[in-house]
């Protein structure tokens, strides 16, 4: 298990413990994070698992593929840290990892 901060767009905080396997984005759905809408169920098909990985934490949740870079196309207010929280798999290494949720996923 893996203690993971959500971080709605108005700054409302919600900490989690996420089982390792899972994505990030099935944390957020099984626990009723609001602000990760997650259409597709995870399948990188399209952008409303959209999240901010917070700068501590980039390297140690890898890098987008580019089929995940093409659906971040669709994403409103991409930045640097931008990911899908579909793609990144909960760890041991992982507790702790604080993402941030846009204002708007559509």
């Amino acid at each position: 298990m893996a203690k993971i901060t959500y971080i709605e767009h108005d700054g409302k905080e919600h900490v989690v413990e996420v089982k390792t396997g899972l994505s990030v984005m099935e944390g957020a759905v099984r626990n009723n994070i609001p602000g990760i809408d997650a259409d597709c169920g995870g399948a990188c098909a399209c952008a409303t698992c959209h999240v901010y990985v917070d700068d501590a934490w980039i390297a140690k949740t890898g890098t987008a593929s580019a089929m995940e870079e093409s659906m971040l196309d669709f994403a409103e207010e991409v930045k640097p840290t931008s990911r899908l929280s579909c793609q990144i798999r909960v760890s041991d290494e992982l507790d702790g990892l604080v993402v941030r949720m846009p204002e708007n996923q559509h």
